[in-house]
């Protein structure tokens, strides 16, 4: 993933700070909920035709996705509902924007308008099903963590393309639409060669167990 050093530089510096301001009366449950405020303020905006503003305030709503993890680490205070609170909060904020989008090519109209919509539904499916794969495969034991565009990247391609507006963010709309959907497929894949690694272990170990041991006759 392209955004993994730079999310990694970030997420220290953020922890820095915050553990700085560790001591404000602030939760990590309160910035989660700020953060996804802001997005369906970007989102407004976008489907307003407001773009460069709602590109701004997404960017700005992003880094609450960092500083409300920082938070949780740097303080302790980091509990199984926090992290399943912001997932299920993500994935509002992402649907909240895919609408937007929507919302936005409708008024806009053009050639493209229906392809556009489209484009934009199938990014928002498929961003869906990146964050359902890896969780349901986490839930029963994989690890999956492979992917073009997962968050982070999808959260800089939408801010990169609300900015320029216009063809570049018909682009980035197609672009999400076909790498949202093959990250996915990625994640699929992955979790598929882990099963059957296990699968072929269990039959190796039964073929084991099931053969004769050495110095024992075998029966006819």
């Amino acid at each position: 993933m392209f955004t993994t050093r730079f999310e990694a530089w970030v997420r220290r510096h953020a922890e820095a700070l915050m553990a700085a301001l560790g001591r404000l009366p602030v939760t990590p449950n309160q910035i989660t909920v700020f953060g996804t405020a802001l997005t369906f303020v970007a989102a407004v905006l976008t489907a307003s035709g407001h773009l460069l503003l709602g590109g701004i305030v997404l960017a700005f709503a992003g880094t609450f996705d960092i500083l409300d993890g920082a938070l949780a680490r740097s303080t302790g205070r980091s509990y199984p509902y926090g992290a399943f609170l912001d997932s299920t909060l993500d994935r509002y904020s992402e649907g909240a924007m895919y609408l937007g989008l929507i919302a936005y090519f409708v008024s806009a109209g053009g050639a493209l308008e229906k392809w556009l919509v489209v484009a934009t539904g199938a990014a928002l499916a498929g961003s869906f099903l990146v964050s359902y794969v890896r969780a349901r495969a986490q839930s029963l034991g994989f690890t999956c963590e492979t992917g073009l565009f997962a968050r982070p990247e999808r959260v800089v391609v939408t801010v990169v393309g609300l900015v320029f507006g216009g063809v570049i963010l018909a682009a980035v709309v197609f672009l999400l639409a076909i790498l949202t959907n093959l990250t996915a497929l990625q994640r699929i894949r992955e979790v598929w060669l882990q099963g059957r690694a296990q699968r072929l272990a269990r039959e190796r170990e039964a073929k084991a167990a099931s053969a004769p041991r050495s110095g024992q006759p075998v029966k006819p």
